[in-house]
């Protein structure tokens, strides 16, 4: 099969074709041809480097956590997923930058029909970073007051809207000329971090869910200055749910409130709630720019992705034969 590979951690020209053997499955798993994937955050912080001390992978390495596509061959003890369904699934190691990727079922759920791939792969990693952190590690209430930083970026513009039909006052993040955006989606307040000090502006939160990767951290006690005003706007025994730094909840414990890094798990239920969702019109998916599935093409997405100028997801396809 096609792959596109990282044989190094690196920039995004890092990315080369390859031809590997299609993946076995297991007698829990799926095959799927995938049709589109992404460049997520979480390939991001693979290909870079950043998460080396958090997730050691084997070069040539395939990213591509989230996938969209057809299932085309199953395990022997797969019941609830068959050859020739659309589905779309996450895979935490990647592999979707390939023709073929091999998923546990428990990973990927059927499509409803009119979901395009497209929009479909845009959803996996973002929208269950986006449940799973609100509701499982932040525990959001109706009624609460919720921080959510880069509220334009592919899981805030989810995460907000998963928040505000939930019923909290949704505080979010983003540059000036996204502001629109966002209160679109439902954000009560939106704050400009670029000329805006966001720990001067929010007032006391219950809750904040941070994607922001600090440049800069205290050597003593590895907390950096957007975390220092994440602890300061929250109320005693609030929540901080962090995306980016593995480390917090080893961080000094201050006020009682409880900091965590909320580690993604995909399951059917959660991806069943979240199509539930897509189906009923509460949740929509914005996706900022479609790149080729080849090196070039995913090197271009990967730049398009860190210049932090994005909308939504960066979504990648692949020619179908």
């Amino acid at each position: 099969m096609n792959a596109i590979v990282i044989q190094n951690y690196g920039n995004p020209g890092v990315f080369t074709q390859m031809a590997l053997t299609s993946p076995a499955i297991t007698d829990t798993q799926v095959l799927i041809e995938v049709y589109a994937t992404t460049a997520s955050s979480a390939d991001q912080l693979v290909r870079s480097g950043a998460f080396k001390q958090v997730m050691q992978v084997r070069f040539p390495h395939v990213l591509g956590v989230e996938v969209a596509g057809i299932v085309r061959e199953t395990g022997r003890n797969v019941s609830q997923l068959k050859v020739g369904d659309r589905v779309m699934g996450l895979s935490r190691l990647g592999g979707g930058y390939a023709d073929f990727v091999a998923l546990e079922e428990n990973s990927a759920v059927v499509l409803p029909p009119g979901l395009p791939f497209q929009e479909a792969a845009a959803l996996p990693a973002s929208a269950l970073s986006a449940w799973q952190s609100l509701f499982q590690y932040g525990k959001l209430e109706s009624g609460q007051r919720i921080l959510i930083h880069a509220g334009a970026g592919g899981v805030g513009h989810l995460a907000v809207q998963m928040a505000k039909q939930h019923g909290a006052y949704v505080i979010a993040t983003a540059r000036a000329y996204n502001h629109d955006f966002v209160r679109h989606l439902g954000a009560d307040e939106v704050i400009d971090y670029t000329t805006t000090d966001f720990a001067e502006a929010a007032g006391t939160v219950d809750v904040v869910l941070d994607m922001v990767r600090d440049a800069a951290i205290d050597a003593n006690t590895g907390i950096g200055a957007t975390e220092q005003k994440n602890i300061r706007i929250l109320r005693d025994n609030g929540r901080l749910i962090s995306l980016v730094d593995p480390s917090i909840a080893a961080h000094p414990k201050i006020r009682g409130i409880e900091a965590q890094f909320a580690y993604i798990e995909p399951n059917r239920n959660d991806l069943a709630s979240i199509i539930h969702q897509v189906r009923g019109n509460k949740l929509k998916v914005h996706v900022d720019a479609i790149f080729p599935f080849t090196a070039q093409g995913i090197s271009e997405a990967h730049d398009h992705y860190e210049t932090g100028k994005f909308r939504g997801k960066i979504v990648i396809v692949r020619e179908r034969g």
